[in-house]
């Protein structure tokens, strides 16, 4: 394995998120209110609420966008959180894909007990934790004492237009220049 580059498959990706959920189940920990960070973590919240019977909450946050997304910029997060559980309260369990250099999951957790303070407790769920990470996340399936730029399966998506889908899906070839959506 790269130290620079991490390729995951989505078998292992799934696996992983169920490794993620069991650590979380063995610990004890019984939560009020599940939080995903979106993007990232937001297979891991439709996973973990259908296990655990929660309503998924989703907020969005953004600093990962120069040099196509591997560059992490200014940390934007969004004003509000979707929710259909009503507003977060108890134990909370906040959920994303990795911890990087630990500041989103730091200033969010901040931005939480600021804004919610019904919240009694807040516990972090991640897939890979980062050493050089300032934040030790709670649960964490995959410690990386390198620091790879991990490629999850999804990726695929970020290049792609819906006609290299389609073309993709049906076998045919795209001209390039042409959408494939003019309609005659």
């Amino acid at each position: 394995m790269s130290t620079e580059h991490l390729y995951v498959s989505w078998d292992e990706y799934h696996r992983m998120i169920e490794q993620l959920a069991l650590q979380v189940h063995d610990s004890g920990y019984r939560f009020d209110s599940l939080l995903c960070l979106a993007r990232g973590g937001l297979r891991i919240g439709d996973v973990f609420s259908r296990l655990f019977d929660v309503p998924l909450a989703i907020l969005a946050t953004s600093s990962y966008r120069a040099a196509a997304g591997t560059q992490q910029g200014t940390l934007d997060i969004a004003e509000y959180i979707t929710s259909t559980g009503g507003e977060l309260r108890g134990k909370l369990l906040l959920v994303d894909d990795l911890v990087d250099s630990g500041v989103t999951l730091a200033r969010v957790v901040e931005h939480l007990r600021a804004r919610y303070p019904r919240l009694t407790e807040v516990r972090t769920a991640v897939i890979w934790h980062k050493a050089v990470s300032s934040v030790k996340p709670d649960y964490a399936v995959r410690f990386l004492a390198d620091s790879p730029w991990i490629h999850q399966p999804f990726e695929e998506y970020d290049a792609m237009t819906p006609q290299q889908l389609a073309a993709r899906l049906t076998g045919a070839a795209v001209e390039p220049g042409r959408s494939g959506l003019e309609c005659g």
